[in-house]
């Protein structure tokens, strides 16, 4: 039996999703820009980005006899104070967060269905270019920070989803744009990482340089870095979108964990510096900092602190 698309819609809402769309999978339509980006170095060291790139093109190809994808949003508070930390990172990894909602939403979708589906979820993990999903369930358009944006959510939120092999009734995609004129996010990007509307070069994004980035951080970018010790929320905090829409955290997963709190950053960085190995990644270990790992997280609270 093939499921209504409201009756799934409205299990993702009880599950406590804040976005859900459906989509037909197809050819990835931001794929040329994606083979673009690669192409010009923009994804610096991510080369998990490169991998399986034939497979982003489509995402029929990452996941065989799928037919369509249940996108779902999860909004993780971005009206919540500036610090040191992005906001999504504060509290629990969200891929965990998200796994165990995602789980919870095939097994709705199995039971409305009436018995096993081939199902697989996602969420920042797999080869899928997610964005183009989500904007293809109807869930919001590109903005020229390249965030998915959403009318009535703006952009603080994480995306996930499942691919299901039921052939499901589809959301219209989000045709329209809404950014205007505005400028503000790349006109505010500290590091100038933004080579023009929807186009980012990552290597030079401070998100990328206190995550991603396993060496040192170029020393003509370390005074941008200012206090940021993990990630950088400013060309989202400046969209007139997340300045009228944005929510504070709700629920327990999002909320500041004991070890980033309200420190101020100097305080946060100078106690990373003073933590052994070992103390450092069992703190994070449940959060996204442990993405930095512990020798980026030092390399970050070194910075934070020489810029003081």
């Amino acid at each position: 039996m093939i499921p209504p698309a409201p009756r799934i819609k409205a299990e993702a809402y009880a599950l406590g999703f804040d976005l859900c769309g459906i989509a037909t999978l197809g050819a990835a339509e931001t794929a040329p820009h994606f083979d673009d980006w690669l192409a010009r170095g923009f994804a610096g060291e991510m080369y998990y980005l490169r991998r399986w790139a034939d497979r982003r093109r489509d995402p029929r190809l990452a996941a065989r006899g799928m037919r369509s994808a249940v996108v779902v949003a999860l909004d993780y508070g971005g009206a919540e104070p500036p610090g040191p930390v992005a906001r999504y990172a504060r509290g629990r990894d969200y891929h965990r967060v998200m796994r165990e909602r995602l789980r919870a939403l095939r097994a709705a979708i199995a039971r409305l269905a009436g018995g096993p589906v081939r199902m697989r979820a996602f969420s920042d993990t797999g080869p899928i270019l997610e964005r183009d999903l989500a904007r293809r369930a109807g869930l919001g358009w590109f903005g020229k920070n390249a965030m998915l944006i959403n009318p009535e959510r703006g952009s603080c939120f994480v995306i996930g989803g499942v691919l299901t092999e039921l052939d499901l009734e589809p959301d219209a995609p989000f045709e329209s744009e809404h950014c205007g004129t505005c400028t503000r996010c790349l006109d505010a990007c500290p590091t100038r990482a933004f080579v023009g509307p929807k186009v980012l070069d990552a290597t030079r994004c401070l998100s990328y340089l206190t995550i991603e980035l396993r060496g040192d951080i170029p020393e003509a970018l370390r005074a941008a870095v200012g206090e940021r010790l993990f990630g950088c929320d400013v060309c989202q905090d400046v969209c007139p979108w997340n300045e009228r829409f944005a929510r504070p955290a709700r629920g327990p997963d999002f909320v500041a964990s004991a070890f980033v709190g309200t420190k101020d950053a100097r305080t946060l960085a100078a106690g990373i510096l003073a933590m052994s190995d070992a103390a450092l990644a069992a703190a994070v270990a449940e959060s996204a900092l442990a993405r930095a790992t512990p020798a980026g997280l030092r390399r970050n609270a070194a910075v934070v602190l020489a810029n003081g």
